[in-house]
């Protein structure tokens, strides 16, 4: 078998991110045939060498599975919560070790998808793919054709500038002071749309992600999922970037 780098077989066999996998590999919480590798140039043969990953061998490959979770609100996109709070892996229950790719925050629903496979992690939630996602947003207040071009263009969030965005209004209920928009990123950072908003000095009352790139959650019940298509994989995998 050809050999690979230590943090894509790490990846490739579910145990995390292929970022997260290089972290773990300069920490020294990885051993090649019983020596501690810290090189993150390190190559393996997998059919012949040995890798304990904090004490556990990492062996044959699993089955990949790719999952649509259509997330409820008040469940947190971890795999252990150290308070105890219900995680999106109390509403999937399957066989393999499946980890979140990307996160949503504990008060948004919608898409989100489980793998066991780290380097699909890594092409969907990595900044350089694009990866789009699409939020509905319900915010206090009308929003004005002004705003909509700020959030076009990128608003001023802490210590960095919103990337560019596709915005559209969906209702303006002026009764009400509420308006409901649509937000397209490609960025993710914590809790993005959410300052986006803050930053045009609208409250959000509800965010819920209705799509990864063209893939929706419309026709998921909150709190049920399903298991991707073979081409909606691909069609994530094959998106913008470069390897």
């Amino acid at each position: 078998m050809e050999e690979v780098r230590l943090q894509k077989f790490l990846a490739n066999q579910g145990v995390c991110s292929r970022r997260k996998a290089e972290e773990h590999i300069l920490n020294g919480a990885v051993k090649v045939n019983g020596k501690v590798v810290t090189e993150l140039g390190t190559k393996i043969n997998p059919e012949k060498d040995e890798v304990i990953f904090k004490g556990n061998k990492i062996g044959e490959q699993e089955k990949k599975v790719y999952i649509l979770l259509n997330k409820p609100i008040g469940y947190v996109t971890t795999t252990k919560d150290q308070f105890q709070r219900d995680t999106v892996l109390d509403l999937v229950k399957v066989k393999e070790r499946i980890l979140p790719v990307g996160r949503l925050d504990m008060y948004t629903s919608g898409a989100l998808i489980l793998t066991n496979d780290g380097e699909f992690i890594y092409r969907v939630t990595h900044p350089k793919y694009e990866i789009e996602k699409t939020y509905n947003v319900t915010v206090k207040g009308i929003v004005t054709k002004e705003e909509i071009v700020r959030l076009e263009h990128g608003v001023e969030i802490e210590n960095y500038v919103s990337g560019n965005a596709k915005v559209k209004i969906l209702k303006l209920d002026r009764e009400n002071d509420i308006s409901r928009i649509e937000i397209t990123i490609h960025e993710g950072k914590n809790r993005e749309v959410r300052k986006m908003c803050q930053a045009i000095g609208k409250k959000v009352l509800a965010l819920h992600r209705s799509k990864i790139e063209n893939i929706s959650v419309k026709n998921l019940k909150i709190g049920e999922w399903r298991y991707l298509t073979n081409k909606e994989v691909k069609s994530l995998l094959g998106q913008k970037g470069h390897s």
